[in-house]
């Protein structure tokens, strides 16, 4: 594989004489005022245009920009003809197409598969200005367009069908969307390295078809190159030495047999881990021509197992600096995965992010109000990346494992630029963030180790004793941005790994002191340890760590703050006992959930496996292996968001049959140590009416992802992932003081 190049140091394109354009043009009139003939390359895209670096489209083509090509965009193109993908006439290069910052199906379909009215990245957030499976629409259209430009295809609709995959809307594996699309070339992940090679080398005069090499894309090929070497991989009895071990399924550091954490767990750190090595150093083979054989679509169809070993194989081979390139066939036809981009250094990060972008959306829309971008228009996203590793969050499969960071210079600068730019800035920045509110510069203290790591998950089954865990930069970020001119408040609205957080108390001293609005939300998503271990998230004695702290220091700071839990129903690996014990914890902490999450099973990730195949990706694969308990069916799937929402008369009749089938009568009452009342309220059942309005303000807000609904990071580009279809995990307020004191209470006896 060749080495990349800087991202910044391609020789602009000969259009680069046009300058920028205040907006990427959306029509002819627009064009017409610049002097321009044509466009070189044009963009289609699911969600409205917003001139901000929140927003796919606008990073891509500003990027694009900077390279020197003339960028036109088409944002939600009427699909039903190829009349509106010609309105810009025929690209130079070529068409862009992206589904947008969600997947087309999470953002269109509920996890229990109903259809959504709305959605938060169109105007006036009105549903259906985007197709069903639009990246295989949209190249369709643009095919009929212009048969003779190459379609090029990206974005997390793209990126995460790039091989054969479960689809839970037709609940079948379908093929990857790189052959259903007939798409010339696909982008996954962050894409701008890949994207900029790609652009130069069609502009220099290279056909698609030979562009075949670029790491983070992949290609479809009618036969395979005879000067390299295959690992085979195919079958589950004889993967082959693909990574060079005697089983390929060992992972260096990632202890299969370690229990999960347990509630008493203080430290998180199963004792046979705390010495673990955690790697072990493997000869890079990045200079062999060697490529990793998959099993091909038709056998991973048919055969659960093998569609499970292949989703962990294509697990391992995603650090840029070890991943083999894959193959899988498809028929008569090959498809070759190339291996994963090179991060971008902070430097190139930061051009990135400093494009001149508007901030605002295209002049239009008019009055219009995009819900998307006003969540998002006070926020920073400050890096990139995840190396969290949760199985039902595809973000590290998407963006990866390394943290990219933006440098504290740029982000200030940003915010600058919102104080000066951003219509309606009335001094408060509502989240400062990214995938990970406090992972920003967190990384492997070896090069050498990280380079050569393989393990799933860089916090779990315990935090890897080679990360580096020390929150002082974004604790010295955090009081730079407070003292930056018109800023009164800087807000952290972004996921927190509190299993993170607590190895720094002066970080979480300094986040809840400054940055807390009275609720932090918080993700510890289950309270048992089965569908833990198969989430990858930490034990619940963590949260309570975590929430020791918190509560010491609002005290300390005179504030009444409060944590709001999230946590996900039907998981993969949850039976009806386990969410049983959620509900009785629930209650008894005081927690009334308004919102709540059945587990959505997006493409590619690993609980999605699980939910489709009942096997466990994350452990050794045989076919002697007994199937895992998998939450399936309309039914069983309500009964565990009923637990969730055990407090809703409407309910209370399918938990008390539960109940009774399960032998836990004794939970049937009306005591404080009873979970559901015997009898349904007089007259017709129904939630308050209060919940139901909070319901339906909280689906207003539009999609968010399947991690932690927040302001900002559902508009980054990595969004697309499954979102919460209700939550609002408020105390009650009759139990605020005796919660708060039972939880120091249990702290302060560990």
């Amino acid at each position: 594989m060749r080495p990349s190049k800087s991202l910044f140091s391609y020789p602009k394109y000969w259009a680069e004489c046009y300058g920028t354009a205040p907006f990427l043009p959306m029509s002819r009139k627009e064009m017409d005022e610049l002097g321009w003939d044509s466009c070189d390359i044009i963009i289609i895209s699911g969600d409205a245009y917003v001139d901000h670096p929140s927003f796919g489209m606008a990073v891509v083509g500003r990027l694009l920009e900077a390279q020197g090509f003339r960028v036109g965009i088409i944002a939600q193109p009427d699909w039903s003809s190829k009349d509106e993908f010609m309105k810009l006439g025929k690209p130079n290069l070529f068409f862009a197409v992206s589904a947008g910052n969600m997947d087309s199906m999470i953002n269109r379909y509920t996890s229990d598969l109903k259809i959504r009215h709305e959605d938060a990245y169109t105007p006036n957030n009105e549903g259906g200005k985007r197709p069903d499976r639009a990246v295989i629409v949209y190249t369709q259209r643009c095919k009929e367009a212009y048969k003779d430009r190459p379609v090029l295809i990206g974005g997390i609709e793209a990126s995460l069908r790039r091989i054969a995959h479960y689809d839970y809307w037709s609940d079948k594996v379908r093929r990857s969307v790189l052959q259903h699309s007939k798409a010339d070339l696909l982008f996954y992940g962050n894409a701008e390295r890949a994207l900029v090679e790609v652009s130069h080398r069609i502009a220099n005069g290279e056909d698609i078809k030979s562009i075949t090499n670029v790491r983070g894309t992949a290609v479809m090929l009618s036969s395979l190159p005879t000067d390299w070497e295959e690992k085979d991989s195919t079958r589950i009895d004889k993967p082959g030495k693909a990574f060079k071990k005697d089983n390929p399924y060992n992972v260096p550091g990632y202890n299969e047999s370690a229990p999960a954490c347990s509630p008493e767990d203080n430290d998180n750190t199963p004792v046979e881990d705390k010495h673990l090595s955690v790697v072990r150093i493997l000869t890079p083979e990045g200079s062999k021509k060697t490529y990793i054989r998959l099993p091909s679509f038709e056998k991973v169809s048919k055969d659960p197992v093998l569609y499970a070993h292949t989703s962990r194989v294509l697990h391992l081979e995603t650090n840029p600096s070890n991943a083999h390139t894959l193959v899988q066939q498809h028929g008569e036809r090959f498809v070759w995965l190339n291996p994963p981009p090179i991060p971008l250094s902070t430097d190139e990060l930061d051009d990135v992010f400093e494009q001149a972008f508007q901030r605002v959306p295209h002049p239009s829309y008019g009055d219009a109000k995009i819900p998307a971008y006003e969540m998002i228009r006070f926020s920073v996203n400050i890096m990139r990346g995840c190396f969290g590793g949760c199985s039902f969050c595809s973000i590290t499969e998407h963006e990866g494992r390394i943290i990219q960071n933006r440098s504290e210079d740029s982000i200030v600068r940003e915010i600058e630029a919102i104080r000066d730019k951003t219509p309606g800035f009335t001094g408060t920045i509502s989240d400062l963030g990214g995938p990970t509110a406090n992972m920003y510069q967190l990384a492997c203290k070896s090069d050498e180790i990280q380079a050569s790591c393989r393990r799933l998950s860089c916090v779990y089954p315990t935090i890897c004793s080679n990360l580096n865990t020390d929150h002082s930069p974004t604790t010295q970020l955090y009081r730079r941005a407070r003292k930056i001119e018109g800023v009164k408040r800087i807000m952290v609205a972004s996921g927190l790994r509190y299993d993170l957080a607590v190895e720094d108390p002066e970080y979480i001293k300094e986040l809840v002191t400054h940055h807390v609005g009275g609720y932090l939300k918080i993700a510890p998503e289950h309270t048992e340890d089965a569908p833990l271990s198969k989430m990858m998230k930490p034990g619940m004695g963590t949260y309570h760590r975590f929430k020791a702290l918190f509560d010491k220091f609002s005290k300390e700071a005179g504030k009444q703050q409060f944590l709001i839990p999230y946590f996900i129903s039907a998981h993969p690996g949850t039976t009806d006992e386990d969410m049983m014990n959620l509900a009785i914890w629930l209650k008894s902490n005081g927690f009334k959930a308004d919102q709540v999450q059945n587990f959505y099973p997006s493409p590619m990730a690993n609980a999605t496996t699980m939910y489709h195949t009942a096997r466990d990706p994350l452990h050794r694969l045989d076919y002697k292996s007994k199937a895992m308990n998998v939450p399936k069916g309309a039914r069983q799937r309500k009964l565990h968001k009923a637990f969730l929402r055990y407090h809703d008369p409407e309910n209370w009749p399918i938990l008390r049959e539960a109940l009774k089938r399960m032998g836990k009568s004794h939970l049937i009452g009306n005591g404080d140590k009873h979970l559901i009342p015997a009898n349904q309220p007089g007259g017709k059942s129904r939630t308050h009416g209060g919940n139901r309005a909070a319901s339906k303000a909280g689906n207003r807000q539009g999609p968010h992802r399947n991690r932690q609904p927040k302001k900002g990071e559902i508009l980054t580009q990595h969004t697309g992932l499954p979102p919460r279809e209700t939550t609002d995990n408020r105390p009650n307020k009759t139990n605020k003081k005796r919660t708060k004191t039972r939880a120091n209470q249990r702290s302060t006896r560990r």
